[in-house]
């Protein structure tokens, strides 16, 4: 920035005219406030703290209520006569939100809200938006922390630490990192030669981004829909169902803070319904999708058919999942091993995208690990959030019950695998499945192939005398690449398998967990099916929501047509 700021000072100061133009820009220059980049502490919510205190009565009060959820499309708050509920996972008889869907008409005229304020939202000084973003984090962090984490313990079935590492510090950093990574971007500017000024700047894209987000973090539905907005963009924001009452708090804040109506629009809404609708329209500028691969495929589709339709090409950012791995070596420290396997996998039931869900381990260490993590598993408890001591809460709803159960009782009946601990299950009240560890003897098998996105870890031992075959299963086995963790104590193999298990992550640890990425740490985002990997969280993402515009101006004029080795 310094060097911008200098090189525009040395053409205002020139008061010489060459032709009919001083030598000064007429671009403005942006200053952004300097602050650091730090990430977000973690509370600990022991007994007696007053985080908890603030935290416990945040849950009395929501628990005992049903809160209204309209759709918000500019100025105007919408109640229409599809309406739904929102439920607690593990009580479904209890009711937290009431929300309205959207017609297709709805959505229609929230493109057209959204393409209007767009273009008035850019006008907004970049200054002035970064400041809007830390004003929100600063709300996000102290007046509205415990409501957020409150909304997504009930709404999503997040135990205590689980929503302060996502409602309130993930949620939190998206913000306030963005918000710097897109600070710094803006400080390059191209080379200017004499008598020239070079600049480059950031617009918002021309039409509308939707956002489609999930229901595992709340922070993913603030991320979505939010860092569009904060390049100069307008958004349609398609929040899950099942994440109604955090991702409604996150928009409520968000208004409290100064996003002007119209910039970002809350649009709850069957899924086909509002994906033909934003793909049909001619405004569409980009998709920011966090989901399953087949309606990825399917939006993606649409838009491909739709190509001559729209004003622009417009950009598709999705993260779809994965097949996540913990591979094991023979000189891997079993302790470690055991104890991050069991957080990866069993931490808020597998539904993170992330969650390690198959796991390779050498022969000569199978039994030392096989062990500790029976011994381990059965120390975890599965219950309601509320209670403190529990270690995870219920799977989403009634539809992953259903699938998370069908693998497990599939591979009760096979002859391949061997359910070793846990594999029980109740939805009577809430949607309670324990974790569960299943030993195969076919690392093809379909339960070491496909995502199933629930509490359940496979593993499959091989022979140590096989571990480069079986260093390929990883990467030729499942069409995903998001996460994978590799443990060793052996440095050599570490950079062997560094180079050759490359391609099989986006994120990838050693001798560590295959979760719990951290904005500004671990930018997040894997290839093949499990996404377009362009990295939540990191110095690049803020930037892919802008449309650049490089502006060249000149200052001598032009009074000649060849060129002098053209003269006699």
């Amino acid at each position: 920035m310094l060097g911008l700021v200098c090189r525009q000072a040395n053409l205002l100061a020139s008061t010489q005219k060459v032709g009919t133009r001083c030598l000064a820009s007429i671009v403005p220059v942006p200053c952004p406030p300097e602050f650091p980049l730090k990430n977000e502490p973690i509370l600990g919510y022991k007994k007696g703290s007053p985080e908890r205190a603030e935290l416990e009565k945040a849950l009395d009060t929501m628990s005992n209520e049903c809160e209204e959820i309209p759709l918000v499309i500019g100025n105007e708050e919408i109640k229409t006569d599809l309406c739904k509920y929102q439920v607690m996972p593990h009580n479904y008889e209890c009711k937290i939100a009431k929300y309205h869907w959207a017609t297709p008409e709805l959505v229609k005229k929230a493109i057209d809200v959204a393409v209007k304020a767009q273009r008035e939202w850019e006008k907004t000084p970049i200054e002035k938006r970064l400041e809007m973003w830390l004003r929100i984090a600063k709300l996000m962090s102290t007046k509205y922390r415990q409501q957020l984490n409150a909304a997504t313990m009930l709404g999503q079935s997040k135990t205590v630490i689980q929503a302060e590492i996502d409602s309130a510090a993930e949620l939190i950093d998206f913000f306030k990192m963005h918000a710097y990574f897109a600070k710094e971007s803006i400080k390059y500017q191209p080379i200017s030669p004499e008598h020239t000024c070079n600049s480059l700047r950031y617009r918002g894209m021309d039409g509308f981004v939707a956002a489609v987000s999930p229901f595992n973090f709340t922070a993913i539905g603030g991320n979505l829909s939010y860092t569009p907005a904060m390049m100069g963009n307008a958004v349609l924001w398609k929040p899950s169902d099942t994440a109604l009452l955090s991702n409604w708090w996150i928009f409520k804040i968000c208004r409290e803070a100064g996003v002007p109506p119209g910039v970002v629009n809350f649009v709850p809404c069957e899924g086909p319904v509002f994906g033909d609708t934003i793909t049909s329209s001619p405004y569409l500028a980009a998709l920011n999708f966090t989901g399953s691969v087949p309606t990825f495929n399917r939006l993606w589709t649409q838009v491909g058919q739709n190509l001559n339709k729209y004003r622009n090409y417009p950009k598709m950012i999705g993260e779809c999942g994965g097949k996540n791995y913990h591979f094991v070596h023979s000189s891997a420290d079993t302790e470690s091993v055991v104890y991050g396997t069991i957080r990866s996998a069993f931490e808020y039931s597998g539904q993170k995208c992330s969650a390690c869900s198959r796991m390779y381990v050498p022969e000569s260490l199978w039994c030392e690990v096989k062990n500790g993590l029976l011994e381990l598993r059965e120390k975890l408890t599965v219950g309601d959030v509320r209670d403190f001591t529990v270690f995870t809460g219920a799977v989403i709803d009634a539809i992953a019950f259903k699938r998370i159960v069908g693998y497990i009782e599939y591979a009760k009946k096979s002859p391949k695998m061997e359910v070793i601990g846990g594999g029980d299950y109740d939805d009577s009240c809430g949607y309670f499945i324990q974790p569960t560890i299943i030993q195969t003897t076919d690392p093809k098998e379909k339960l070491m192939v496909e995502e199933i996105f629930g509490p359940v870890l496979t593993v499959y031992v091989y022979k140590d005398c096989d571990l480069e075959e079986t260093m390929k299963l990883v990467e030729t086995s499942t069409p995903y690449a998001l996460t994978g963790a590799i443990f060793a104590q052996d440095e050599k193999w570490l950079k062997k398998a560094l180079e050759d298990l490359k391609y099989t992550a986006g994120n990838f640890y050693v001798n560590d967990k295959s979760t719990g990425s951290v904005v500004g740490q671990q930018p997040f985002g894997g290839g093949r099916k499990s996404g377009t990997n362009d990295k939540a969280g990191g110095p690049h993402y803020a930037i892919r929501w802008a449309s650049p515009q490089s502006i060249k101006e000149t200052f001598v004029p032009l009074r000649e047509y060849d060129y002098p080795y053209m003269r006699s």
